[in-house]
């Protein structure tokens, strides 16, 4: 009925809100069969005639069949929410709208406070009683968890102490038959001790029968050696059985104090078993009473209705006190505003007069320094300056403008000061500044003559460097040539640059042609391509001006078995063709097997290396010989 407008507040000072105007003499009848909506609602008197102009019909036919009899600003509604307007507009029912869905969201907020509030006013005795049974519930698992935690690590210690006897079990079988075993080795040390002795003193007895005494002393000596490290070995052996025997002694305590630990632990699993059962019976209580808490809604309801009429009193008493407060609140920000506006008022006064102060002492402050003045050049008062001046009634009457004088005045001090104390050493100073200029004329001369000298050894330079460089690039260009045919087997490459007028600035393009391909630069060949074609310029480049040493390392990594066979033919050529030799650092097979002589690194020990070399061709003279 009312769409939009229902948000318009009755405030009459809102931007948007209905006025409270009387009502109409004779306002326009609604159509026959309907009745007005102000007899159907309660509404505030600011709709009395909005709603006396809205008729609510009974059905969608009721409401069709009226809708030609509207005058303008009426409108008919039905019960199911259809709407028809005097200039035509419909509405059907349970169309949407925004105002219909603002309208339904509303009263649904209102019920939704109403539960709120009737659920909040019971929600403190359920939490309490819910944070009574969480904490009660919190402390069992806590403690059945502690207890779970005990049991575990009860149970992990006897499998470690169960491991430990047996380790220990083990150790003692082992130590035992080592004992036994030394046992063996002394009966078999003193039996051969009892053998020595004997064999001593059968050559004592016979020594003198000795032909030959060295030999003999010799054997002695022997025997006395071979005895003497058999009493170091019964010696070892005594002292090990001993220190086994000591062993032996403390894991047999150990295995003691394990078996009563085994006996405490099983104690405390037995203790945490009941602890557990204590703890389930504690949760079955605990699940009883939290049952036992199931009724408490049902008497919070009841409890509702008597808390309902409290509300709505306190509800009254405070839109009461609201009211009255809104209005002081209102008197308070009058008074406020006026009390701020008065500050603002006395502040802007304090602050002028404390400018008119600041100017008053500045003028007198003037007026001082004008006396005091007055008094350094004239010495004499201001008010005897005319006099002192001797000056006549017309020459006082002619006297120029303060201002203009006193502006003339400073200007003539200024210029005074501009110029400065008179310079009694100008005439020599202009002298010296004449032998440095002088002076600065020889020098500059003198740098005239070195920079021409110098750019024209630049330009000397420059020429023999482009002569150089272009000679070289010939050469390297043609050994370019000659070797990227050889490694390829056919095709051709050049070199060219790409600046020609000025070679020293230039840069160097490649341009290469396998066989079957047409030219094209470096970079649009394969990687075996590129790989080959920048070896070719490298050896090139060595051919040009070749060294004793040449180092490749891994130059064969990127290619074919064909290719890397075409290096080593390239390499041997070149190795009997000049005085080079050349180092490989490879991995390839093929390589290896063309090679002079192998140097290799091997690690017979851990952390130990050690370096093989192998001659080849003296490999292969020792095979065609045998």
């Amino acid at each position: 009925a009312l769409g939009d407008d229902l948000s318009a507040a009755t405030d009459a000072d809102a931007p948007l809100h209905w006025r409270a105007l009387p009502t109409l003499d004779n306002p326009p009848a609604l159509p026959a069969g309907a009745q007005p909506l102000s007899g159907v609602v309660d509404a505030p008197a600011a709709l009395a005639r909005r709603l006396s102009q809205i008729g609510v019909v009974d059905g969608d036919a009721d409401g069709a069949r009226l809708r030609g009899d509207l005058k303008p600003g009426q409108r008919l509604v039905s019960r199911e929410g259809g709407l028809w307007r005097w200039d035509g507009f419909t509405m059907s029912a349970g169309a949407p709208s925004a105002a219909a869905t603002r309208l339904a969201q509303r009263n649904r907020l209102a019920e939704l406070k109403g539960e709120i509030s009737e659920a909040e006013a019971g929600l403190s005795e359920i939490r309490t009683a819910f944070e009574r049974a969480k904490d009660a519930s919190a402390e069992a698992e806590a403690r059945e968890k502690t207890a779970r935690a005990a049991l575990s690590e009860a149970h992990n210690e006897l499998s470690e102490s169960r491991n430990t006897f047996a380790e220990i079990s083990e150790k003692a079988a082992t130590a035992v038959s080592r004992i036994a075993s030394i046992n063996e080795a002394e009966e078999d040390i003193r039996a051969d001790l009892g053998d020595a002795d004997e064999e001593l003193t059968r050559l004592r007895a016979t020594s003198t029968n000795v032909e030959n005494l060295d030999e003999a002393r010799a054997e002695q000596e022997t025997l006395r050696t071979d005895l003497a490290a058999r009493r170091a070995v019964l010696v070892e052996a005594q002292k090990e059985s001993a220190a086994i025997a000591r062993e032996t002694e403390v894991r047999e305590r150990r295995v003691e104090t394990i078996d009563a630990e085994v006996g405490s632990w099983k104690a405390r699993a037995e203790n945490g078993v009941s602890q557990i059962e204590q703890l389930k019976a504690r949760a079955d209580a605990v699940e009883a009473e939290l049952a036992a808490l199931a009724d408490g809604p049902a008497q919070i309801q009841e409890k509702r209705s008597g808390l309902l009429d409290a509300v709505t009193a306190s509800e009254a008493r405070r839109n009461a006190v609201a009211d009255e407060l809104a209005t002081a609140e209102a008197t308070a920000a009058e008074l406020d505003k006026v009390l701020k506006e008065n500050e603002s008022l006395l502040a802007d006064m304090r602050e002028n007069r404390g400018i008119q102060q600041g100017g008053v002492r500045q003028a007198q402050q003037t007026c001082d320094t004008v006396q005091e003045r007055i008094r350094e050049r004239l010495d004499c008062a201001p008010a005897g300056v005319l006099e002192a001046g001797a000056l006549t009634e017309k020459e006082r009457d002619d006297l120029p403008d303060y201002d203009a004088a006193d502006a003339k005045l400073q200007r003539l001090f200024r210029e005074r000061d501009t110029m400065g104390p008179v310079n009694l050493r100008a005439e020599q100073e202009a002298e010296e500044l004449t032998e440095q200029i002088e002076s600065l004329g020889v020098e500059r001369e003198d740098l005239t003559g070195a920079i021409a000298k110098f750019r024209q050894g630049i330009a000397e330079l420059n020429r023999e460097g482009r002569e150089r460089l272009l000679k070289s690039f010939k050469v390297v260009d043609e050994h370019f040539q000659d070797l990227f045919v050889r490694l390829f087997g056919g095709g051709r490459a050049h070199l060219k640059l790409t600046d020609a007028d000025d070679p020293l600035n230039a840069g160097l393009e490649i341009l290469a042609s396998p066989p079957g391909k047409r030219l094209q630069t470096l970079s649009l060949l394969s990687g075996g391509e590129q790989a080959l074609t920048a070896l070719a310029l490298l050896f090139a480049v060595f051919l040009t001006n070749p060294a004793p040493i040449c180092v490749l390392d891994e130059v064969d990594a990127p290619l074919d078995d064909a290719n890397v066979d075409r290096i080593c033919t390239l390499l041997e050529g070149m190795s009997s063709s000049s005085s080079t030799k050349f180092i490989l650092i490879t991995h390839h097979r093929m390589t290896m097997a063309r090679m002079d002589r192998l140097f290799g690194v091997t690690m017979p020990e851990r952390g130990v290396s050690q370096m093989v070399s192998v001659d080849l061709q003296s490999a292969e003279q020792l095979r065609e010989s045998a």
